[in-house]
């Protein structure tokens, strides 16, 4: 097995603000969206700030309501030698949409960005990994619309997402497409998350760190860590009247967040997912 040093993981954001967040759907109406304070901007600016110091290249999955409003934050991405990726535009969960709403909302996404930073947008990753068993069909329309990548089907099992049976590596789905799921470690006779997000801070480090250097050690793959924006703003507004596993999942250690980030950062080696997964040396895709 390559050495955990040897191997480039792909890091990943996933661009929105923190009133955009699929568990504040109940609390916050789409057409408060716009009446919100839009973080987002300062927020990314110092992710590429941190990724900068520490000579990084990323992907960011970004919102086409966000790249609407702010296309000179898109450009900065694009800039500073990051992947610009879809998160469709409005963070509809696919579980929510019909096909042709879907289509709708990815390839309005896609000609979005694309027309903005004048790239090529290959990735996408459904809000809330919405894709799973019961809308396979998603895939379809992602080939459909001209994607290469998805990031969408997380392959554990989890009370909004999940689909614990799906291949945990990257692999081939419909011809043209590929599926490269956030990372799992495999323990227990179960997939365990170790790929980011609330499980990053509510875990201690040194266990997320050794979770993805087992992944290296047992699988020699590289591993897809994702998180966002709004993980690492202590000063977002808070949202009233949450329930308290809502509270504790979106605010727990966001005022660690950065300081971690920096950690995994000089302990690991990370890129783009398409210099990653879409290259020629590209580690070898199973078929799905």
């Amino acid at each position: 097995m390559p050495s955990t040093s040897s191997i480039t993981n792909a890091l990943t954001i996933d661009v929105e603000d923190y009133f955009q967040v699929s568990a504040f759907a109940p609390y916050i109406e789409r057409s408060e969206w716009d009446l919100r304070e839009c973080r987002v901007e300062r927020n990314v600016e110092r992710i590429l700030a941190l990724l900068e110091e520490h000579n990084t290249q990323a992907t960011f999955f970004t919102l086409g309501w966000i790249a609407e409003r702010y296309p000179a934050l898109v450009r900065r991405i694009v800039d500073g030698g990051h992947e610009l990726a879809s998160h469709g535009y409005g963070h509809e969960r696919v579980s929510d949409l019909s096909e042709a709403a879907f289509f709708e909302d990815i390839h309005r996404a896609k000609a979005l960005l694309e027309d903005i930073a004048g790239v090529r947008v290959q990735g996408y990753r459904a809000p809330s990994f919405s894709i799973g068993s019961g809308n396979l069909w998603a895939l379809d329309t992602l080939q459909r619309a001209g994607y290469r990548y998805s990031s969408s089907i997380y392959p554990i099992r989890h009370d909004h997402y999940g689909m614990p049976d799906a291949p945990r590596f990257a692999h081939q789905v419909r011809d043209g497409l590929i599926e490269v799921p956030p990372t799992t470690l495999r323990m227990f006779h179960r997939n365990l998350p170790s790929s980011g997000g609330g499980y990053f801070r509510l875990l201690p480090y040194a266990l997320s760190r050794w979770m993805l250097r087992q992944v290296h050690r047992q699988d020699g793959s590289p591993a897809v860590f994702y998180f966002h924006p709004w993980e690492m703003d202590v000063g977002q507004p808070r949202v009233q009247g949450i329930g308290f596993k809502t509270r504790f999942r979106h605010y727990v250690n966001i005022g660690r967040m950065e300081q971690r980030l920096g950690h995994l950062l000089q302990d690991f080696h990370w890129g783009r997912m398409d210099h990653i997964f879409l290259s020629p040396q590209t580690p070898e895709v199973a078929r799905g």
